[in-house]
């Protein structure tokens, strides 16, 4: 079983190699390879150190190998990353990471998750207890538009 940590910045470019393998594999079903390919070429966002360093970040690992991560705003309730080594898929690794997250945002008084999903992370995200609201296009910041779909979760009341 995956044991799951806090992430911190030197983690960062793990994370990020992480997020790109399974961007490209999980999101090629619905996304162009152009809209792929910009994606995938932006770095970290500079606000990733700073969600980290709140503590905000979780990664899953087993035997020294990254499985998975998941990051939230603890101050807007905004889930900003959940990704999983498309080699682990199907083990429950990203729903476990977000079932902490979730706790993780009742210990700060977090009564709502937000989330701008990507398509193919819908039914994930609506087994998580997520409800999708609206569609819409995500500006990314490597310039691409991403369809994607805006997703909220109310958590019990602490």
């Amino acid at each position: 079983m995956p044991i799951q940590r806090q992430a911190f910045a030197a983690d960062i470019p793990a994370l990020w190699a992480l997020r790109t393998r399974a961007i490209r594999i999980g999101c090629a079903s619905h996304y162009a390879p152009d809209i792929l390919d910009a994606w995938c070429a932006a770095g970290p966002p500079d606000r990733m150190a700073a969600l980290l360093a709140a503590g905000g970040g979780l990664l899953a690992e087993e035997d020294g190998k990254m499985l998975g991560y998941a990051i939230l705003d603890l101050d807007t309730g905004e889930l900003d990353a959940a990704f999983v080594d498309p080699a682990y898929g199907g083990r429950g690794i990203g729903r476990r990471l977000l079932a902490a997250l979730d706790a993780m945002a009742a210990q700060h008084g977090l009564g709502r998750l937000f989330v701008s999903a990507s398509l193919n992370a819908l039914p994930f995200y609506e087994r998580a207890g997520y409800v999708a609201l609206r569609r819409e296009t995500y500006p990314h910041r490597s310039g691409v538009a991403l369809a994607s779909v805006f997703m909220e979760k109310m958590l019990p009341c602490p």
